[in-house]
């Protein structure tokens, strides 16, 4: 019992991009960025459909909530990695450990489902523009995107809940800037057939269903668009898809990327960074940039501020 006890791990060190210590204050000053940058758009998004009325409809609902989501991924696994750029043990416990996983799987798995909803919402607003407040309720999108909630925490407490039945004997050196869950893979002396079953179980399903959704609804607004005689019509309806096909097609490539075998280690760090820090970095952008109510109700705001400073400032004089 004594050698059992003594052999397994309750800590973890983060090796993070220790192959170059020499690069740690550029790397540094990169993400911190990067975070900063990702909170203040995801945060701001959400803060402003929030306050704006003129965006409480189905698919601002979606997407503030997907901003929701990226930011939390974003804050469960920059701030340690920041941390540790200066830190010298680099050391994270278990329940951190565990705690980040859970984070990020949420995040992923109700990305799923929101870009899923997204895509649906799409398909009614062209093919069935007549019927789409009466298929689109706000009832309905409540019940969405709880689903989409609820469906991440249960498969975040279902994969969490194997890691669990794992012990860590091995090398306590994470090759990684977080705990993800194929670094944990390598590092146990239990045999994880089992853990890595249940990702097929209800990751695939998940994939699949969401993945499935997305294509059925493009493929059917493209043939809606292609039937349509007006060439104003066609490109009004691409420019209320191209943000969302855009973002979509960023996060299922890397998914798909990250989707490999277990000794295909060497490539989990690019590929992860793309995921968990690129894409909540890009998508306030993909759908601010290129949507004219978003950008009009920022000039709105702006001028608002603009007049306050202007009034406060003669008032002063």
């Amino acid at each position: 019992m004594a050698k059992e006890n003594h052999s397994l791990r309750a800590e973890f060190i983060l090796t993070g991009f220790m192959n170059h210590p020499e690069l740690n204050s550029l790397l540094f000053v990169v993400f911190f960025a990067i975070y900063l940058i990702t909170m203040v758009g995801n945060i701001g998004l959400v803060a402003l459909i929030y306050m704006e009325h003129h965006l409480h409809t189905p698919m601002y609902m979606f997407l503030g909530n997907l901003a929701f989501m990226d930011s939390c991924c974003s804050c469960a696994i920059i701030p340690k990695m920041l941390e540790n750029f200066f830190s010298e043990d680099r050391m994270i416990s278990l329940n951190e450990c565990m705690a980040q996983f859970y984070f990020l799987c949420l995040a992923e798995t109700a990305d799923c489902f929101l870009l899923a909803a997204m895509a649906y919402d799409r398909y009614v607003a062209i093919c069935s523009p007549l019927q789409y407040h009466t298929r689109m309720s706000k009832k309905l999108c409540i019940q969405m995107t709880t689903g989409a909630y609820i469906a991440g925490n249960l498969h975040s407490m279902i994969q969490v809940g194997f890691l669990f039945r794992l012990t860590f004997c091995r090398s306590h050196e994470i090759n990684h800037f977080f705990c993800d869950v194929l670094p944990l893979y390598r590092l146990s002396c239990s045999d994880p057939y089992i853990n890595e079953l249940m990702i097929y179980i209800f990751s695939m399903p998940i994939q699949i269903f969401t993945i499935a959704t997305v294509l059925i609804s493009y493929l059917c607004i493209l043939f809606t668009v292609f039937r349509m005689k007006s060439k104003k019509g066609r490109g009004k309806a691409f420019s209320t898809c191209a943000s969302h096909f855009l973002s979509v097609s960023i996060f299922y490539i890397c998914l798909l990327m990250y989707i490999r075998p277990l000794e295909e280690g060497d490539k989990d760090i690019p590929v992860a960074i793309f995921y968990t820090l690129v894409i909540p970095l890009l998508n306030p952008f993909i759908y601010s940039l290129r949507n004219k109510e978003v950008i009009n109700v920022l000039k709105k705001i702006m001028k608002k501020y603009n007049i306050l400073n202007q009034s406060s400032s003669s008032m002063a004089s």
